[in-house]
């Protein structure tokens, strides 16, 4: 009852903020001035008739409460408007369209990164002072330092120019789950996963470093475990209770670091969309991108609280 209590008071907050945030951007992004594209052929001041009709040119408050009604009442987030590819072309169906190569990335990228981050963790910790703890913790620092593009650029160069073992870019078309497909999304998933490798690997080796030297896992050793049992046993389950919910946060940080990296490989997402509204000034793209990336904050954040008390039945509220 507490836990549902818990819940429900988090999600209307999360609900709040999620309202006062799209606000603040839905006013911010609308006292910038319009900027009309139109292509070959088309006529200038029919565009801006359409714009005017659609409620474009009205004040600013007034448009704000007929862009929330569109939204309950018809499901309309608006149309494209700047970017020419996307112009008059309905926002969600774009988005739609695009989001399943973000997804894909990231998700790929996650299960490439929590692994073997994990596995380096721990094999640091086992070896503390030595070497292969030095080697380890001398490469976290590198990743963790140096910007995911900076390593997109090396990937690009070492994998994709020296070798030729992928594309530069990715491939063109709809067929994700192809091995083609899969091949030129290679560069662009090891660009996302060494960041995140290094985050993993430092943080495991935090937490089971200070487990290892904890009170129990010497009565653990007395009671006759030898060091591997009472590391598998009791070592590694207490120390992944603080590990598996920072999974979901350093995920929602990859899904929002792939702006740029989607940009440098060519990636169809939502990524290069977003930073392309920006840059085109193209209001209801900008506006469901952003409620996109604010809500996956918000829910993580939740996920987050939520997962340390199934992880550890200890925790309660």
């Amino acid at each position: 009852m507490y836990m549902f209590k818990y819940v429900m008071k988090r999600i209307g907050l999360m609900l709040m903020t999620f309202v006062i945030i799209m606000t603040i951007c839905f006013f911010l992004v609308k006292m910038l001035p319009i900027v009309i594209t139109v292509g070959i052929g088309q006529d200038k001041a029919l565009a801006e008739a359409q714009l005017r009709a659609r409620g474009y040119y009205d004040p600013i408050i007034v448009q704000y409460f007929t862009y929330i009604k569109r939204i309950i009442v018809n499901g309309d987030f608006g149309i494209g408007v700047t970017m020419p590819e996307f112009i008059n072309k309905p926002v969600w169906e774009s988005f739609t369209e695009m989001l399943p190569p973000t997804v894909l990335i990231n998700v790929y990228s996650s299960l490439f990164a929590v692994p073997i981050g994990i596995l380096l963790g721990v094999y640091a910790a086992l070896r503390k002072n030595k070497w292969q703890d030095h080697a380890i913790s001398t490469g976290v620092m590198v990743f963790i330092s140096v910007p995911s593009y900076v390593t997109a650029f090396i990937v690009q160069y070492v994998i994709c120019f020296k070798l030729g073992w992928c594309p530069l870019t990715m491939n063109v078309g709809r067929d994700y789950f192809s091995w083609s497909m899969f091949r030129s999304m290679i560069p662009c998933i090891l660009s996302m996963s060494f960041g995140s490798i290094a985050g993993y690997a430092r943080y495991t080796r935090a937490e089971l470093t200070e487990v290892l030297t904890s009170e129990f896992m010497l009565l653990a050793r007395t009671k006759g475990l030898t060091k591997g049992q009472a590391t598998v046993r009791h070592a590694l389950r207490n120390a992944m209770v603080p590990i598996f919910p920072s999974i979901v946060g350093e995920f929602v940080a990859v899904l929002s670091g792939s702006l740029v990296i989607e940009k440098i490989f060519a990636i169809p997402g939502v990524g290069g969309l977003y930073l392309s509204a920006i840059n085109t000034q193209d209001y209801d793209f900008f506006m469901l991108l952003s409620g996109f990336y604010v809500l996956v904050g918000l829910l993580s954040a939740i996920v987050v609280d939520i997962s340390y008390g199934f992880i550890d039945p200890r925790i309660k509220m």
